[in-house]
């Protein structure tokens, strides 16, 4: 009998992870540990690896040497459609949105997981309910939306697959103050409400800091620094940067 709760097992573990753009390495030996239903902050200065250390666990970038486990299953090698299957979501920087389609078929789109297929009605309703502004522009083209709105449609976006992983890469790149605390209250709410487990890359410490259970710097491709949220500051994070 298995006596772990959720939050005890792994719910991904990369290990010594290598990848490369053409000769360039990018990722070098990097490790991490994801617990079920945490939240974990990887920060780093920009063009040290952490968007490919995400595209490379979700399938995008291809791994040269390393293990990735997911639910204790490698996944390393599999494809971007095999993740999602498996209940990954990649929620990339920026907009990245179907310009010219509707706030809904954007929504709609993402529930193409086949089991997801099935909770439409529920998870649209979920993501109205973390952001009300998307229910009001329902109708409208993804292209009309404000930077805000468009972050919040690409999250949304996500959950529609009803991922049990979120890898999110900077939601906050681009916004103001404000519309900063609207996007981390809608990632704050989806820890409090669901099971999901977020792995979460930024380089603004302050929001991610009071959201997370553990924190990862990632360097030059390397995890230099491991901590529980609790032993670590702003400023400790920020020395280690430079």
């Amino acid at each position: 009998m298995n006596d772990q709760t959720s939050t005890d097992r792994l719910a991904l573990e990369v290990q010594d992870l290598d990848s490369y753009y053409g000769e360039l390495q990018v990722l070098r030996k990097a490790s991490l540990k994801i617990r079920e239903r945490e939240v974990v902050a990887l920060f780093g200065p920009n063009g040290h690896g952490k968007s490919t250390l995400l595209k490379t666990i979700c399938g995008i970038q291809p791994a040269t040497s390393g293990s990735i486990k997911y639910r204790g299953r490698e996944i390393s090698g599999l494809s971007t459609e095999n993740t999602v299957e498996m209940g990954l979501a990649y929620i990339p920087e920026g907009r990245n949105l179907f310009a010219d389609m509707t706030v809904l078929d954007n929504l709609t789109l993402g529930a193409y997981k086949r089991s997801a297929r099935k909770h439409i009605q529920e998870s649209l309703g979920f993501v109205f309910s973390l952001s009300p502004r998307l229910e009001e522009r329902i109708s409208q083209m993804a292209s009309t939306l404000s930077g805000g709105e468009g972050r919040m449609l690409a999250v949304g976006r996500g959950l529609m697959s009803r991922a049990s992983l979120l890898l999110i890469d900077e939601p906050s790149i681009g916004l103001s103050p404000l519309l900063k605390e609207d996007v981390f209250e809608a990632i704050d709410q989806i820890r409090k409400t669901t099971e999901t487990t977020i792995l979460l890359v930024e380089q603004e410490v302050d929001h991610p800091l009071r959201l997370a259970d553990n924190v990862y710097l990632l360097k030059r491709g390397q995890i230099i620094l491991e901590r529980r949220a609790g032993e670590i500051d702003k400023a400790q994070i920020e020395e280690a940067y430079f």
